[in-house]
C-alpha cells in the first residue's frame, strides 16, 4: 500500500481587495455623474442677488436673457416672435407650469418685462425670476 503525504490544510481566506476596488469605482461613478446632473441651469449669466430667494421644484422651463438682451429657451436662441412657440414645442407646460426667467443683472428692466409679458399669454403659467441667494 502506497502512502501519500497529506497536504497541510491551509485555512481558507477571502481576499477583499478586488471588492474594495469595485466599490470605489462605483462610488466614483456616482459622484461624477451627480456632479453633471446638477449643472443643468442654462447659459452663464450674472444673476442679481436676493435675500428671499427660494428653490423651485416643479416642472419648469428656463428662459435666459443674456447681457446683450438676447432670449434663449434652454440653450436655443429665439427671437421675440419665436419665444412662445419654442416653449410650447417643448411640451413641458401643457397644463400650466413654471417658467423661470434667468436675466443677467445688466439687462434693462423693460426688456425683462417685455419677455415676461409675452410669457403670460401661456395658459396656466406661473412666472419666476431667478436670483442668487445672498451670502450672510
Amino acid at each position: 500500500m502506497m502512502h501519500l503525504p497529506e497536504d497541510p490544510e491551509t485555512p481558507l481566506q477571502i481576499n477583499i481587495v478586488p471588492m474594495i476596488d469595485v466599490v470605489f469605482a462605483v462610488l466614483a461613478f456616482f459622484i461624477l455623474s451627480s456632479l453633471f446632473l446638477t449643472r443643468n441651469e442654462g447659459l452663464p449669466v450674472t444673476l442679481p442677488g436676493a435675500e428671499t430667494a427660494e428653490t423651485q421644484a416643479q416642472r419648469q422651463v428656463v428662459v435666459t436673457i443674456n447681457a446683450a438682451g438676447e432670449a434663449f429657451v434652454g440653450d436655443r436662441a429665439v427671437t421675440d416672435e419665436q419665444l412662445i412657440e419654442a416653449i410650447q414645442s417643448l411640451g413641458t407646460l401643457t397644463d400650466g407650469g413654471l417658467v423661470v426667467v434667468r436675466a443677467d443683472q445688466s439687462v434693462s428692466y423693460g426688456r425683462v418685462v417685455a419677455v415676461m409679458d409675452q410669457l403670460r399669454s401661456l395658459p396656466g403659467v406661473q412666472l419666476a425670476i431667478a436670483t442668487e441667494g445672498r451670502q450672510p
